[in-house]
């Protein structure tokens, strides 16, 4: 089977070790394994000292009990049977689209978004027609164009809210819409749903509105731990039957200490995201401040999510621009061509991960600053 290189993760594979201010993440800033443990006043020897009689088998295939218990209380229809544990949302991911897409079938995605969200329909063989965000419309969720793409034999309808990389939510009005429209052709719609918005607006889960609605979230974005690679799907108990015997060739289980460890993260999940919260606003500031008083730089300011899509007024490509920052400077951002759409170009745009420390952030965006004045100037 043929498949493109995925770009994003192609870049981050080959520049993201030569970093010393890396603002080209998503997540927000990492929790170490310690911070995890300790949260709560755990202590943190005690937690792993009742693991060290536990049998490194498989553990609970699909994910523990506890796990999917409290996966499903982030929902507001969702049993723990609703529920299975993936590796991160990639896994998640993968697994939904191996499952319903066929050759031949027509799928919906966005653009831009992750990559893998089209890649793989297309490399199924499935027709891929695009929903276009754009930045002179502030990445809003275009629902005439769904209309006109929608087709009586449309399979699935992928999704990405909030987005990676422009920030856009699609709320809980827009969401109706959307579903409504699926309903009307019996379509699957699946939402990446790994970015939550830390802030007030409208957001629901498709599956606390759409019978037919697909969740796939993980821990690695909004709740600071990329590194247990753990994810989850959730969907009616219909649907994630039809997903099992799929999930058989994918994978087996994530681990006895990576589930222990998800399990101690979602007990914890509102300490977390009070904290994590509390990192995007203040960082969400010092991005708009900058913003506003560089020349240069233009950001249709995203949700309060871990990922912003900015316009750099420079007469390079992003690609070039990027490794000559990174080179000089040690600056990492992602330049908006990896979003690889061949139709239009992202070639003035770059995601930065605004979410890091503070230090990091301040210190990047003074290079970057001093980097544009420098080479750039009139």
């Amino acid at each position: 089977m043929k498949i493109a290189k995925f770009g994003v993760e192609d870049w981050l594979n080959r520049w993201e070790a030569k970093a010393t201010y890396d603002l080209s993440q998503s997540t927000v800033s990492s929790l170490s394994l310690e911070e995890i443990i300790t949260i709560d006043g755990t202590d943190f020897q005690k937690f792993f000292v009742e693991l060290k009689t536990k049998k490194m088998n498989y553990g609970d295939i699909e994910g523990s009990n506890a796990f999917k218990y409290q996966v499903s209380t982030l929902y507001q229809t969702m049993s723990a049977e609703n529920i299975l544990q993936t590796n991160g949302a990639t896994g998640a991911n993968l697994l939904a689209i191996f499952s319903i897409v066929e050759a031949g079938d027509h799928v919906i995605s966005m653009m831009p978004t992750y990559q893998q969200l089209y890649e793989l329909p297309k490399t199924l063989g499935a027709e891929v027609d695009f929903i276009k965000l754009e930045e002179k419309n502030n990445w809003n969720f275009p629902l005439d164009q769904l209309t006109q793409l929608i087709r009586s034999d449309t399979k699935l309808i992928l999704l990405n809210s909030a987005n990676n990389p422009t920030g856009t939510v699609i709320d809980k009005k827009m969401l109706n819409e959307i579903a409504k429209i699926a309903r009307e052709v019996n379509a699957y719609v699946l939402v990446d749903e790994v970015y939550y918005p830390f802030e007030d607006t409208e957001w629901v889960s498709i599956v606390d509105i759409y019978e037919k609605g697909i969740s796939t979230n993980s821990l690695s974005k909004t709740f600071s731990v990329p590194g247990i690679r753990i994810g989850w799907l959730a969907a009616s108990e219909t649907i994630i039957e039809s997903f099992r015997k799929y999930r058989d060739y994918t994978m087996i289980s994530s681990g006895i200490i990576d589930d222990a460890v998800a399990v101690h993260v979602l007990k914890n999940k509102n300490k977390i995201l009070n904290r994590n919260q509390k990192i995007i606003e203040e960082n969400y500031q010092i991005l708009k401040n900058w913003v506003d008083k560089e020349e240069k730089i233009t950001l249709r300011l995203p949700n309060k999510v871990s990922t912003s899509f900015v316009h750099i007024d420079v007469p390079l490509d992003t690609k070039t621009f990027c490794l000559k920052l990174l080179e000089e400077t040690g600056v990492l951002l992602v330049p908006g061509d990896v979003y690889n759409y061949k139709e239009s170009t992202f070639n003035h745009l770059v995601r930065l991960g605004y979410c890091c420390k503070k230090q990091t952030l301040i210190k990047g965006l003074e290079k970057i600053s001093h980097f544009l004045n420098s080479e750039f100037s009139e």
